[in-house]
C-alpha cells in the first residue's frame, strides 16, 4: 500500500495517546545484562542478598509494567523519572529539573531508598529495579527531551510503509529489525566493548549522560518523515553504542552505591 503523508499522520491518531517505553523491553534487558557483567564483587552480593535469583535483566522492566499500578505513587510521582526536558541549544546543568521531578532526581530519590537499609525489602527492590531502568532510559536520546514533541511521540513517522512515531522507532523497532534475542544482542555487544572503553564510559554522574545525549537527540530528527532501511542503516551504531555505554553506567552506579553503603 502506498501512502501519502496525510494518510499516514491520519493513521497516527490511534497511537497519539500512546506510552513510550524507552528501549522497549529487548533494549531494556539487553543494559541490564550488560550492567551484569561489570558489577563488583560487593555490588553482585548486596544484589544477590536484595533480589536473589532475579537478574538485572529481568528487574530491567518492571518499572514499564507499574505503570498500570493505581498506586498513587505509580500515577502521580513515578511518570517523570523516565525522561528529563532540555530544550535545544540549552544544558540541563543549567535549567535543571522541573517542580514534579524528572529522572535525575527520580534517581537521587531511589538512590537514597536503595542504600537505607531502614527501608524494607520491598522498598530496596523497587529502588533497584526504578535505578536500572532509569539508567537505561536517559541512554535512549530521546529521553532526553527537547520540550516540544514528549520525547518524539508527537513526531510522526512512517517507517517501512507502517506509521509509527520517532520515539518508537528508537525504543523498540530498530533494535527489533537486528531480529536478535537480547541474550544474542548482549553477547554481541560484550564482545565489542574494550578494557579501555569501560574505563572511558563508568562516569556515575547522570548529568553527563543526559547531555550526551541530548546533543545526539537533535541529529535523530529526519528531514523526510518516509523513513526506509536507510534511517536504520544511518543510526543503528548509536543505538548499539547507547546500550553498550548505559549497561556499562548501571554497573558503575551500583557499584558506586554499593561500596559508600558499605
Amino acid at each position: 500500500m502506498k501512502y501519502t503523508l496525510l494518510t499516514a499522520l491520519c493513521l497516527m491518531i490511534a497511537f497519539s495517546t500512546s506510552t513510550a517505553h524507552a528501549w522497549g523491553k529487548s533494549g531494556h534487558r539487553v543494559t541490564g545484562a550488560i550492567a551484569d557483567h561489570y558489577l563488583s564483587d560487593e555490588a553482585r552480593s548486596a544484589i544477590k542478598d536484595l533480589m536473589g535469583i532475579e537478574s538485572l535483566a529481568e528487574g530491567s522492566t518492571w518499572a514499564d509494567f507499574m505503570r498500570q499500578n493505581p498506586d498513587p505513587f505509580w500515577q502521580r510521582e513515578a511518570g517523570p523519572y523516565h525522561y528529563v526536558t532540555i530544550a535545544k541549544d540549552q544544558r540541563y546543568a543549567t535549567v535543571g529539573a522541573p517542580p514534579q521531578g524528572d529522572a535525575i532526581t527520580g534517581l537521587k530519590k531511589l538512590s537514597a531508598m536503595l542504600t537505607d537499609p531502614s527501608n524494607s525489602q520491598e522498598q530496596r527492590q523497587l529502588a533497584l529495579r526504578f535505578i536500572v531502568h532509569i539508567i537505561g532510559d536517559l541512554h535512549q536520546p530521546l529521553h532526553a527531551g527537547n520540550g516540544t514533541d514528549r520525547g518524539g511521540n508527537e513526531f510522526r513517522v512512517v517507517y517501512k510503509n507502517e506509521p509509527t512515531n520517532l520515539h518508537t522507532l528508537w525504543d523498540r523497532l530498530l533494535i527489533d529489525d537486528e531480529e536478535l534475542s537480547y541474550t544474542e544482542m548482549t553477547d554481541w555487544l560484550l564482545a565489542k566493548i574494550s578494557a579501555d572503553q569501560v574505563t572511558e564510559w563508568s562516569v556515575t554522574d547522570p548529568v553527563v549522560w543526559v547531555e550526551e545525549s541530548a546533543v545526539l537527540r537533535d541529529g535523530l530528527y529526519p528531514d523526510d518523515q518516509f523513513l526506509s532501511w536507510d534511517y536504520g542503516y544511518q543510526h543503528i551504531g548509536t543505538v548499539r553504542l547507547r546500550l553498550q555505554m548505559g549497561g556499562v553506567r548501571i554497573a558503575a552506579y551500583l557499584n558506586a552505591l554499593f561500596e559508600q553503603s558499605l
